[in-house]
């Protein structure tokens, strides 16, 4: 990591603990057990998914296409577990659950992989293909449900996106997860040094040995399935396939990442920069909650935080540029 990443980082996490404290002083609540758990499970599912996209965007790509696929992947899992457990396929409930999860994770693999074949083999801009997908999710979830939400599921299945272990949330234990395999893929794995190469000089990566067509491929279909299983946590959070949840998802995670420090023309980023922009982004909105801040004005701070954290970066890239 060069020395200026790790200032910003430092700065982040500064300015992430400096908050923590005039919140914990202007609003009594924030520091309580119940609240910080509270802004863990919130920030645990968009988390997973920025996560993924944190790779995408080092290598030079975008997905805008997640938060549909989160609401797809809710009301996939269960269609598929409805029908499973219908006297059609008589599957036992738990087996049906099972299978619809795992068919939904597949599926989140196979969405992906395709736009970044459409991105790789046609040269298709995955601005372009993604927000495709988007569309196209979003209105197969509606035709899924029906434009109503599908309550399958068994009272059990609510651990999954609702449950704890030890205190602790299980989706804040899942995002813990993804960060310990993602920071390890991206700073200890060819793969993770082809993703930095390519994002860098595609060209240079190309020439030197990297199949950059299989690395793009891969971030996508890594993000899309993390945003599966975000949406297999939120179902089980609210006990249905809902159409509507996870509008806007895509805008918060890119903005987390963006936070977190990840450079939008590729090549710089990290997993750590990514974490502590998701919970950065968490107790800001969590804060200004509890404040009993506008909801509108809620939107214009966080757009004021993702126009800093591009000037920022832009400023930073200018700066190695002209040494």
């Amino acid at each position: 990591m060069n020395i200026s990443r790790l200032f910003q980082h430092s700065i982040l996490e500064l300015i992430l603990l400096i908050l923590c404290i005039v919140l914990a002083i202007m609003a009594p609540g924030f520091f309580t057990t119940e609240n910080l758990l509270n802004v863990l499970r919130n920030v645990s599912m968009q988390g997973v998914i920025a996560l993924g996209m944190t790779a995408v965007i080092i290598a030079g790509e975008i997905d805008l296409s997640v938060g549909s696929a989160v609401a797809f992947a809710g009301c996939w899992t269960a269609y598929l577990t409805k029908w499973c457990s219908s006297e059609t396929a008589g599957m036992p409930m738990g087996i049906a659950v099972s299978v619809a999860v795992l068919i939904a994770l597949c599926t989140g693999v196979a969405l992906g992989s395709f736009a970044g074949v459409i991105r790789t083999r046609y040269g298709v801009p995955s601005f372009i293909s993604t927000l495709a997908l988007m569309t196209g999710l979003s209105g197969a979830a509606e035709l899924i449900t029906n434009g109503f939400p599908l309550t399958p599921f068994p009272a059990w299945y609510n651990v999954v996106g609702g449950g704890y272990v030890l205190g602790i949330p299980v989706p804040a234990l899942v995002f813990v997860f993804a960060f310990l395999v993602m920071h390890f893929l991206m700073n200890n794995t060819t793969f993770g040094r082809s993703v930095y190469a390519v994002g860098g000089n595609a060209e240079a990566a190309r020439l030197s040995g990297i199949n950059v067509a299989r690395v793009k491929i891969a971030v996508l279909a890594l993000t899309s399935t993390f945003a599966s299983v975000a949406g297999i946590m939120q179902s089980s959070e609210i006990m249905s396939g809902t159409a509507t949840t996870a509008k806007g998802w895509e805008l918060d995670v890119i903005a987390a990442v963006i936070i977190g420090g990840t450079s939008l023309s590729g090549g710089a980023g990290t997993i750590r920069g990514t974490m502590v922009g998701v919970v950065f982004l968490g107790v800001i909105i969590n804060g200004m909650t509890l404040l009993n801040v506008s909801e509108y004005w809620q939107h214009v701070v966080r757009g004021v935080l993702i126009l800093s954290a591009v000037l920022l970066n832009r400023v930073q890239t200018r700066r190695v540029a002209d040494r």
